[in-house]
Formats: C-alpha cells, structure tokens, sequence
C-alpha cells in the first residue's frame, strides 16, 4: 500500500514544519510501515544546523522514524483520531548523518501491543547505510479536539 502525503496528513496530526514522511511505500496496519523522508537543502533546519556542514537533526530524524509507526499504528478505522505520545526511547543510536539531498529509507515495526500502550522498533537508511535505530514506547490517547466533542 502506498501513502502520498497528503493520505499521510488524514492519518496523522502532525503539520508543516513537523511532518517528516513524505511517503508510505509499504504498510500492513498494525505491523509495520515504510516510509520515506526527502531531506532537501530548502529544509530551515539545514539553514542553523552546522552550516557549512549541514546535516539533519538527530532529533528530528527520531521523529521522523516514530512518525512512521505512527501510521501503522493510526491506519485502522478504530485508531484515527487518536495521538500516539512518546512514553520512553530506549536504544536510540545515531549511526550515520543525514545530509541535504539524501532519500532516507524509514521501517517501523510494532513489536508490541497491550491496550492503548506499545512499542515500535524503528530503523531508517540512506542507501545501503543504516543512520539511526532505536525502540519507541506509546500511549495512544484520545485528541484535545475529541475531549472537547
């Protein structure tokens, strides 16, 4: 199944400057997503960060990743609506940076679901070179837009 972003942004809260997929090639909901992130110099964040070796942030490359299993996990019916909120990272490690121009290649797998709780395991590449990894933990909680209804 492939997400264009604009399917992505029906499945996700997140908006511009924040939503870091720019693409779901594959998906089996509630197992796994592949996303991708096209990490062009035109991004402000390249702007600030080490200029004149710039490189993507390490955080926002995290959240680009958890953004991912963010659409494996919002993609059935019963779950949109809902905001997966970070409860811990564990093992996030930071192989290879990411630079202007580069393709980066995002899996997100959920490795477990209990209630509204969870964690995704998470990898992206550029190319054949892993970048980062680590192990996301989610609550999954009700919209302020949905309290207020």
């Amino acid at each position: 199944m492939i997400l264009n972003v604009t399917d992505i942004m029906k499945i996700l809260p997140h908006r511009y400057p924040m939503l870091l997929v720019d693409r779901i090639i594959e998906l089996e909901p509630m197992k796994y997503a592949v996303g991708i992130k096209n990490a062009t110099f035109n991004e402000l964040f390249f702007q600030g960060h080490f200029p004149g070796q710039p490189v993507m942030p390490g955080v926002l490359l995290a959240e680009a990743m958890a953004q991912v299993g963010g659409v494996a996990l919002l993609y059935p019916e019963e779950n949109r609506g809902l905001v997966p909120f970070f409860t811990g990272i564990d093992k996030l490690r930071f192989r290879h940076p990411v630079r202007p121009g580069d393709t980066v290649v995002m899996r997100a797998d959920i490795e477990k679901i209990k209630g509204r709780m969870g964690k995704v395991k998470a990898q992206s590449h550029v190319g054949d070179t892993l970048c980062a990894e680590g192990e996301y933990m989610f609550a999954l909680m009700p919209s302020q837009d949905a309290k207020q209804k």
